[in-house]
């Protein structure tokens, strides 16, 4: 299918932030989308299969529409993930479409309060995993980096909290590499597990700001903790997430699911792809994803490359790795 489309009215500033340096935002389009590209001036003409063409038109315009300044390398990045894995919306202004050049979702994303006010699932994916946070009290959360996994459970958490859902947010993660014998580090506690902590704080800090998050765990509306001193606990009226749950032994994963009490919600994220421990021992998360599926109120969310948020060869890297795997196997 080729389909023509041309920017009216002509804004040659615009047009030189949509298409990057040497056109090199195109060129992003046509290998994420399967489309070539050609332009002459305002006018560009696709060519591609019908739904690619059409998700290419639609993305080009959405780009044009916001390019009164140089596109952030993130935000292009984001909207390329978008168009690949969404329908296709109609083309406007110029498009040679049909009448069927596209569906508008039929649901919006849930809206979550935090800082960021577009924050919202980027694939269908991601809308499946926050719509079965809010919805169940267990989530699991299962897939290889960059897909979002931690950050949208913390979002839910701080929506949680913002909405009075929950008393506080408890945050924790194995830490595998000081086989969690961590008394003989400087500091208190928050120091000590700091280091394998920083990505659950960077959302954090994203999300609620410094100020705010200083505030907060000033007040103990925010804790950290590492697995090993989660036994013996009781945890109500908490949004709990255990990050980097691939990490965690079968008798871990058992102990921290059995913590969550009356008022709770959990979130568990992981990637089996990157188990860090002793060979020959079972990963709690794998035996967890396998116990539990069909135990009612816990959800499942499985993530892939398609749902990578970061740079394009992070999507690249992990197709990779999953081929030689399945090479070997």
């Amino acid at each position: 299918m080729i389909l023509r489309h041309a920017f009216i009215p002509v804004d040659n500033a615009r047009l030189a932030h949509l298409c990057g340096t040497t056109d090199q935002h195109l060129r992003d389009i046509e290998a994420a989308l399967d489309v070539a590209i050609t332009r002459r001036n305002e006018s560009f003409r696709v060519e591609g299969g019908k739904p690619q063409a059409e998700r290419a038109v639609a993305l080009l315009q959405s780009l044009y529409d916001r390019a009164q300044q140089p596109i952030a390398p993130e935000s292009f990045q984001l909207a390329l993930v978008q168009a690949a894995a969404g329908p296709a919306r109609p083309a406007r202004r110029g498009a040679e479409a049909g009448p069927e050049a596209g569906a508008a979702a039929a649901d919006g994303p849930p809206v979550l309060r935090t800082r960021r006010g577009d924050l919202a699932g980027r694939t269908p994916n991601q809308q499946r995993y926050l719509a079965s946070i809010l919805a169940h009290d267990i989530s699991f959360g299962i897939g290889p980096a960059g897909t979002g996994k931690t950050f949208l459970a913390v979002a839910c958490a701080v929506d949680a909290l913002e909405r009075s859902s929950v008393q506080r947010i408890i945050l924790t993660r194995p830490a595998v590499e000081a086989g969690e014998r961590l008394g003989f580090l400087p500091g208190d506690l928050a120091q000590k597990v700091d280091p394998y902590l920083r990505p659950l704080y960077d959302a954090l800090y994203d999300l609620m700001g410094l100020d705010k998050v200083t505030r907060a765990f000033e007040k103990g509306l925010i804790e950290v903790a590492p697995l090993a001193f989660m036994r013996g606990r009781t945890l109500n009226h908490a949004f709990v997430i255990l990050d980097e749950a691939q990490n965690t032994t079968r008798e871990q994963m058992k102990m921290f699911l059995t913590r969550i009490g009356f008022g709770s919600k959990c979130v568990v994220t992981g990637d089996v792809s990157q188990i860090d421990l002793p060979r020959g021992e079972t990963s709690g998360l794998v035996e967890a994803e396998q116990v539990l599926r069909r135990v009612r109120g816990i959800s499942t969310t499985r993530f892939t490359a398609a749902d990578v948020v970061r740079h394009p060869l992070v999507a690249r890297i992990v197709e990779a790795y999953d081929a030689a795997r399945a090479d070997e196997r």
